[in-house]
């Protein structure tokens, strides 16, 4: 069997969860890694060390830029045949592409993958995170979206071959007008090993830059519920939850979060929680593995406090 996965890239360069992605799937058979976008040498370059990755394809044309599931299904579509398992990250591109291209090749799409246990059998997370469910599937051919947060990436010290796929004019009705991005420098919440996370108890985006500054002296990626992005206290890309990005750090550091069932979906692959919060009844508190019962205005330039006498500082 050969697998096909479609790179994550961003801003020239490949993104983390890519690797990832080649570590779920690599017992499956060999892997191919379909790059698609303009002006990609050096995205294909970090490729081509991945271990495990027998092939990069590369595709390029002004139509791939923004990487709609318009412009990458008929390209796929073509490749398919020679694959049995199609895979993307479930990330925005992934969890878009899935459906489309599955109704080209008339395929049930498999989402959100968390295990593998085989050609044909799955783990994904049903009702917000509260059961896992495993499908068996005996369709000759799978399309695949994979929670990359679930996995460990894979290492470098490939050595693929890069073959040029031959395109047509990308033809796309959807036309990118602009993008918005939020500007920082923290960790990626999807890879990141320590996340700190905010709720709305931090009372203004002011009171947020106080968990943003926390993050940053102990090099974590930041993290907000729900509540705290809708009241304009962090970008939106920030969202942790069910409705946000799904992530599985080795900490997570929840601050003034009472913990909804919508949160408490996106944070259930965290080996560590650690909760600081002045309600010892709030749901979050109660599933933490370490607790810190203070009001976080007090405690939080207190520990940022004592890690820069530790000479731990941004």
């Amino acid at each position: 069997m050969t697998v096909l996965v479609l790179a994550d890239h961003d801003l020239g360069t490949l993104s983390p969860a890519t690797a990832r992605v080649v570590a779920a799937v690599s017992s499956l058979g060999d892997v191919d890694l379909l790059v698609l976008g303009e002006g990609v040498d050096q995205i294909v370059a970090e490729a081509a060390r991945l271990s495990g990755v027998a092939r990069i394809l590369v595709g390029q044309d002004q139509g791939f830029v923004t990487q709609s599931a318009e412009a990458l299904v008929p390209v796929i579509a073509r490749l398919a045949s020679d694959y049995s398992h199609i895979v993307a990250s479930a990330g925005a591109v992934g969890r878009d592409l899935a459906p489309r291209l599955a109704a080209k090749l008339d395929i049930q799409p498999i989402t959100d993958i968390i295990a593998i246990h085989g050609p044909g059998r799955f783990d994904r997370p049903i009702y917000a995170g509260n059961a896992i469910q495993t499908v068996a599937s005996a369709q000759p051919r799978q399309i695949l979206t994979i929670r990359a947060s679930a996995f460990s990436p894979m290492g470098d010290g490939g050595n693929a071959m890069i073959m040029p796929l031959p395109t047509d004019p990308v033809r796309t009705v959807a036309k990118m007008i602009a993008a918005h991005r939020t500007q920082a420098d923290t960790p990626d919440l999807a890879t990141a090993r320590i996340v700190v996370g905010g709720g709305v108890s931090v009372g203004s985006a002011e009171g947020f830059k106080l968990v943003e500054q926390f993050a940053a002296v102990i090099g974590a990626g930041v993290g907000a519920t729900r509540a705290a992005v809708d009241a304009g206290y962090a970008p939106n890309d920030w969202q942790v939850g069910q409705t946000g990005k799904i992530i599985a750090p080795d900490l997570y550091i929840a601050v003034g979060i009472s913990g909804a069932l919508q949160h408490l979906a996106g944070i259930q692959g965290a080996k560590k929680i650690i909760a600081i919060n002045s309600d010892p009844e709030a749901p979050l508190v109660k599933l933490a593995d370490i607790v810190l019962i203070a009001d976080l205005f007090e405690a939080i330039p207190s520990l940022i406090e004592e890690l820069a006498q530790r000479g731990i500082k941004p």
